[in-house]
């Protein structure tokens, strides 16, 4: 017979009591299944898995014959834009509708070796390409703090999944700052490996030397469980690195002696309530026994230029194989080269077509010295100042956005604005740092409770430090992690 867990059980609350067969792999199924379309106004899945309760069943199965599973039965929502066989990839758009995933992602498949149960896939900007996830086919996610606002993207659906208690758990991916700048609107941690930490085979990828697969979660042991899991070298990423996980959730003794160094770039523009929650979370740490000073990186003045310079010209490249001919949707035409421009015309959104051609400019002939080459040194530069400033510090802190969720169709009639929306985390992605945006505070605006998340940022390789600063912060009380109302 089942017991009643809480609604926002852990990861490891669920695994422990699934192992300890107070429950079974179906009753969480079901639990998140009926969250999920209670919630369904939030607009947070693109489909469901329909092989959810048969890996449900396989799940008992394997823990009745002994197998001591890290996730077991655990429910989790992963971002579109991540394989898993069987089901709708979409990646958000409507050149993909109705693909359905012929093979799983690296990532996805040792989450269910683990025991953990794929329940369905988040809804996201198209291609990953946004802020916001305004832009996906599907329609707009909605920030469960305020249905009126966004909850940051691409990949909003994930972290809504966690806000909103859908699932404890969730994965999304960043290539600019697109798994922490949501989950720092949606108030849950978000965390953006090393680059080559998690393995990229199976994501569909926007910019290949940016894109990163990190996890959503509420607390630092579940962060620590599903980076044990999903990180490590997998032979059918070339980009993935020799580096067995070792993840575990720290204690406030792991505060004491830390460096820890504000990016002094990182303090104009913020609003009244990112300061003081960036003022409150250093107060914090000083009382913990952690040394506090600035650093000034001057290049990052460049990071969001260099950026989308690096971004876009790879997402043309990536997004050249999507012409109708192989797979996705088709649209047919008097010849060959009308069916593929009918197809991308139709198929891609507004903001797609934007970067696919800005990107396919910066790489053009005459331009590529005076664009793309310039920001790959632009890069070179920001990791040379990153290495240099943890020469002195063991980890940087700066906030994540520099404001908390701004109201849906705000800033899409702003190309500009809205890629402003990452000047805090475009950086990290360039120089192939892991980054943990932590839950620290909230803002009132306009009358209502706004989450505001904290940056911390570490040199490579070096993620478990953050997952172990995170434990240290919780202890302390420096996380400030609340459910909206009605979640």
């Amino acid at each position: 017979m089942s017991v009643l867990l809480p609604k926002l059980a852990t990861a490891a609350q669920l695994a422990r009591a699934v192992l300890a067969r107070e429950t079974k792999p179906q009753d969480l199924l079901n639990s998140a299944l009926g969250r999920i379309e209670a919630a369904h106004d939030l607009n947070a899945l693109i489909s469901l898995n329909e092989g959810a309760a048969e890996q449900a069943q396989q799940v008992e199965n394997r823990v009745a014959a002994g197998e001591t599973l890290p996730l077991a039965g655990v429910p989790i929502i992963v971002k579109d834009n991540i394989n898993v066989t069987g089901t709708r990839t979409t990646c958000g758009s409507r050149i993909l509708g109705n693909y359905v995933s012929p093979y799983t992602a690296t990532a996805a498949q040792r989450l269910q070796d683990a025991g953990a149960v794929i329940v369905g896939k988040a809804n996201m900007d198209e291609f990953a390409m946004g802020s916001s996830t305004e832009s996906s086919a599907q329609g707009p996610t909605l920030n469960p703090w305020d249905k009126g606002r966004v909850p940051g993207g691409s990949s909003g659906g994930s972290a809504v999944a966690v806000a909103a208690g859908l699932t404890p758990v969730s994965l999304g991916s960043d290539t600019g700052g697109s798994v922490r700048q949501p989950a720092a609107l949606c108030g849950v941690y978000g965390l953006k490996p090393t680059y080559g930490r998690v393995s990229r085979y199976g994501l569909v990828a926007y910019a290949s030397s940016l894109d990163q697969i990190g996890p959503f979660a509420r607390s630092a042991e579940d962060l620590a469980l599903l980076m044990n899991v999903i990180a490590g070298h997998d032979p059918r990423d070339a980009t993935s690195l020799e580096a067995p996980p070792k993840f575990a959730a720290g204690t406030p003794d792991g505060l004491r002696g830390l460096r820890v160094g504000v990016i002094r770039e990182s303090l104009a523009g913020n609003t009244a309530g990112v300061q003081r929650t960036l003022d409150d979370t250093l107060s914090a740490l000083k009382a913990a026994g952690a040394s506090v000073g600035e650093v000034s990186l001057p290049e990052l003045k460049y990071a969001i230029a260099a950026y989308y310079l690096i971004a876009m010209p790879e997402a043309s490249s990536n997004l050249a194989r999507y012409d109708g001919m192989v797979y996705g949707q088709r649209v047919s035409g008097s010849d060959l080269m009308e069916s593929m421009t009918l197809t991308r015309e139709q198929g891609f959104g507004r903001e797609v077509q934007r970067r696919i051609m800005i990107g396919t400019y910066a790489l053009s002939s005459g331009y590529y010295d005076a664009y793309y080459s310039k920001a790959m040194k632009v890069r070179r530069l920001l990791a040379d100042e990153f290495n240099a400033a943890f020469g002195q510090y063991d980890v940087l802190l700066t906030p994540t956005s520099p404001f908390p969720a701004f109201r849906t169709g705000e800033k899409t009639a702003d190309p500009l604005a809205m890629y402003a929306a990452d000047v805090d985390t475009v950086a990290i992605n360039l120089a192939g740092l892991p980054a943990l945006s932590v839950p620290a505070g909230f803002e009132e605006v306009d009358g209502v409770k706004l989450p505001i998340g904290m940056q911390f940022i570490a040199p490579a390789l070096k993620d478990e430090l953050l997952v172990g600063l995170a434990g240290g912060l919780e202890g302390i009380g420096a996380v400030k992690m609340e459910s909206p109302a009605g979640y």
